[in-house]
């Protein structure tokens, strides 16, 4: 592998939508778990307004979008990678990704088609079922459309969850048990994207399982998502209302089934670095798709350094390990 001993790394968060806070604290927590001897850190944060590197002195100093740099004690300094952490646009989506490939600076997560994709939760889920992937009924509603609640409800059935096409978090996300709640669910849901989907409920047990492939594959331990709440909306993602088994209370088989098909999937969009899939298994044992993740949180509670603890790994290693393999190409 490469020596990038002293390599300047750039942990992107911030961006443009109502995760913004939820990618700081990926942020932090990607600075802990990064090799501080290895690299030289920094946390660039990035909205509407600005892109500035934030130091722990929390003085801010500006980027040079021109070549993603900038300048501090009168040197110029240049990014070597990019671990991009930004939950939602323009991180998510590929934009980010488009501008790093311009620039020719390796960053941790997959390229432009693979996170233009799976941010689109909708044509995702329509892409994956051609390889035989399933997941609930939907439909797709755009802004400014009509459409009839009753007609909704007679296609997919109640309760129905209704949710941003192109968010995540649960921002905006709605469970609706009655025809009445619908008009007021997908108000919410357009004041947090342009696109809203709604969909089927899929009942069963939630799980939720992380992979990552450099010259080596490795898939995670499953976890078993518990919410205390109607549903695993904000309030159980980071507030702590939720149990979080690892691994998973499901037979070796369906487990063995499971990572067998994250790992499909890891390849069918195209994935580079760590994502994570989540998943409702149903009562008889049926595999649904939730979601795919291609920038997936990174606090010391979340998911995947919960799952890189339980495979008996060291996180540091992981993420120095896909460092390594990006900037080796």
């Amino acid at each position: 592998m490469t020596n990038i001993k002293n390599k300047n790394i750039a942990v992107v968060a911030g961006g443009y939508s109502s995760e913004y806070v939820v990618s700081f604290k990926s942020a932090e927590g990607i600075y802990s778990f990064l090799d501080k001897n290895r690299y030289d850190i920094y946390i660039v944060l990035i909205n509407k307004e600005k892109w500035v590197v934030r130091s722990l002195e929390h003085e801010e100093i500006s980027i040079d979008k021109n070549d993603f740099s900038f300048v501090k004690d009168s040197k110029r300094i240049k990014f070597d990678f990019a671990w991009i952490t930004i939950h939602g646009t323009p991180g998510e989506d590929g934009l980010l990704q488009g501008y790093f490939d311009m620039l020719n600076i390796p960053y941790s997560c997959c390229g432009v088609l693979a996170a233009a994709l799976t941010f689109n939760k909708f044509y995702c889920k329509k892409y994956l079922a051609n390889f035989g992937v399933k997941s609930a009924r939907a439909v797709l509603l755009k802004f400014n459309t009509p459409f009839n609640s009753d007609s909704l409800v007679a296609e997919l059935g109640l309760p129905v969850f209704v949710k941003p096409n192109d968010g995540g978090s649960s921002f905006g996300t709605t469970k609706v048990c009655a025809v009445k709640d619908l008009q007021i669910a997908i108000n919410r849901a357009f004041d947090e994207g342009k696109e809203v989907i709604v969909e089927s409920l899929m009942s069963g047990t939630e799980i939720t399982c992380g992979c990552y492939k450099t010259d080596k594959t490795t898939v995670f331990p499953i976890t078993e998502v518990v919410s205390k709440n109607e549903f695993f909306d904000y309030d159980a993602k980071y507030k702590g209302e939720v149990d979080e088994i690892t691994p998973a209370r499901i037979p070796d088989s369906l487990s063995d089934e499971v990572k067998a098909l994250t790992l499909k999937i890891y390849d069918w969009i195209g994935a580079k670095g760590i994502i994570r899939v989540d998943y409702i298994i149903s009562p008889d044992g049926e595999i649904g798709l939730l979601e795919v993740n291609t920038t997936p949180g990174m606090t010391a509670t979340s998911f995947i350094p919960q799952q890189v603890r339980a495979a008996g790994l060291n996180i540091t290693d992981v993420m120095t390990e896909i460092i390594d393999y990006e900037n080796s190409k």
